[in-house]
């Protein structure tokens, strides 16, 4: 069986272009960072679903791992189960009894692929603090308002649960714990 694993950063990210014109049989999609191999749960799923003699289609390698070591770890996960694992981009496909040559032309694209992912962060800090420095860059909207922090101040102090309070006002409960820990 193909099965295609497909992975976007974000909700409003178009997932069709990464195995548009692809044959797979069933696909597994993911709408959070990569950052975290554990936190992607299309990607555990698809771990748990593959069997001896499917193929694992990816759009690139930087849509499987963000680092060189999470791509070597999945790769040989998937092939150590004698699935095979194919990158559409690089034109690249590992099996499990890879050539010298394949394994290296993986560390070389992953190094790669790991490498232009920092170079995006550097670029993208360098952008926010340039944007701070002429006062364009304003940061992240604040989720609640001024009345919001003060009525959820006063739940905290109250000793109302977290759960309930990050459920009412529908942010997360590490979101709660900054709002309530903040002085002003």
């Amino acid at each position: 069986m193909r099965v295609g694993y497909v992975r976007v950063s974000s909700e409003d990210q178009n997932v069709v272009r990464q195995l548009d014109g692809v044959s797979v049989e069933k696909v597994f999609t993911d709408k959070v960072s990569g950052k975290n191999a554990a936190e992607r749960p299309a990607l555990q799923q698809l771990l748990e679903f593959v069997r001896e003699g499917d193929t694992v289609v990816v759009h690139s390698m930087d849509r499987l791992a963000r680092n060189l070591d999470d791509l070597r770890k999945l790769v040989s996960e998937l092939t150590s189960k004698q699935v095979k694992v194919e990158f559409v981009k690089e034109s690249l496909m590992f099996t499990g009894d890879d050539s010298p040559m394949s394994m290296l032309l993986l560390n070389v694209m992953g190094s790669f692929a790991e490498f232009e992912r920092s170079l995006i962060r550097e670029r993208q800090a360098e952008g926010i603090s340039l944007a701070k420095k002429r006062g364009a860059y304003k940061g992240r909207r604040k989720k609640l308002t001024a009345e919001q922090v003060s009525d959820l101040r006063a739940r905290v102090a109250a000793g109302d649960p977290k759960t309930a309070i990050a459920r009412y006002f529908g942010i997360s409960r590490e979101t709660v714990y900054n709002y309530a820990n903040l002085k002003n």
